[in-house]
């Protein structure tokens, strides 16, 4: 640390002048201040600024559709039967609660995508790795994952359902297919917005090989990581939509794909409504329980993301 003499001398107005030492405390009063702003405070949100912040403007949002769809109900724009009131998809969740399937609907897919979701996890991270730091598997594999991240998930139904017959099995299958290019492709380019200085840096300390791909590559490279985690789980959750839709068994339990299905062979829209709705409902929760925390975290760690 420089030595605080600076050698000026104190002026009338306070200030130091040349031949003077300058006070200590007053440099010790300058560091705490350079230290205050590169520091993050970080405070409680209020409940009341919570509440009007992030849950009111849903809530109203939420309200007005309801508003503009009773009114188009009540304007006859089309047929009842196209167009129920909210009222049916009310009394069609009513009976459903009532005779105990409505959480089995959901559960049913719910452990079918989560579940297929942490096995694409298992398998695209290890993937997104190898191609992201070995430039032959990259030229071979890369253009691949890309290719397989913009075909559409319900494509894998058809030969799923041949290989591997109306089973578990195929939906994990199709839910893979559809989720292991997005988490490979996402951490790949995480990988390649790491600076290079955090890597030359690392290896300087001695972090080489799979120490220094754990403790600065994936550390460095976590935001991609992440939006490709959520891009993955939304392909997942379509994927397993798709496949509940077209391949449906007594063996496979009824889940909300199926629920829609079943909606439209009974053409009965109040349930295709209900299940278009909770299908919806479990993808926003999921995103606000798991992903959006994990992301403010990783924001607010890196002084990105500052609450006041």
């Amino acid at each position: 640390m420089a030595s605080t003499d600076t050698g000026v001398d104190i002026k009338k107005d306070g200030s130091p002048a040349a031949g003077e030492p300058r006070d200590p405390h007053d440099l010790a009063g300058l560091e705490a201040g350079l230290d205050a702003l590169d520091s993050v405070r970080v405070d409680r949100t209020p409940l009341r600024e919570t509440l009007t912040g992030k849950v009111l403007p849903p809530v109203v949002a939420v309200a007005l559709v309801l508003v503009v769809w009773q009114i188009l109900v009540w304007a006859k724009v089309t047929d009842s039967y196209k167009l129920p009131a909210p009222s049916a998809v009310w009394n069609e969740l009513t009976d459903a609660w009532r005779q105990g399937t409505l959480l089995e609907y959901i559960w049913t897919s719910v452990s079918r995508g989560l579940l297929g979701f942490a096995m694409a996890l298992v398998i695209g991270t290890p993937l997104g790795l190898l191609v992201a730091r070995v430039k032959f598997v990259r030229a071979a594999i890369g253009p691949i994952l890309s290719g397989l991240q913009s075909l559409p998930s319900v494509a894998w139904v058809p030969p799923a359902v041949l290989w591997l017959g109306l089973n578990n099995s195929m939906m994990y299958a199709v839910i893979l297919l559809g989720a292991v290019p997005s988490i490979a492709n996402g951490l790949v380019s995480g990988v390649d917005q790491v600076p290079p200085l955090y890597l030359r840096a690392g290896r300087t300390l001695g972090a080489t090989g799979l120490r220094g791909t754990w403790h600065i590559v994936i550390p460095a490279a976590l935001p991609g990581y992440l939006a490709g985690l959520k891009q993955g789980w939304a392909f997942s959750w379509r994927s397993l939509m798709a496949a509940e839709i077209i391949a449906s068994s007594p063996d496979l339990g009824i889940g909300l794909g199926q629920l829609l299905e079943n909606g439209r062979t009974a053409n009965s829209m109040s349930m295709v409504f209900l299940a278009i709705l909770l299908i919806l409902i479990v993808g926003i929760a999921i995103d606000l329980l798991i992903f959006s925390p994990l992301e403010q975290r990783v924001l607010r760690s890196r002084g990105l993301l500052v609450s006041h």
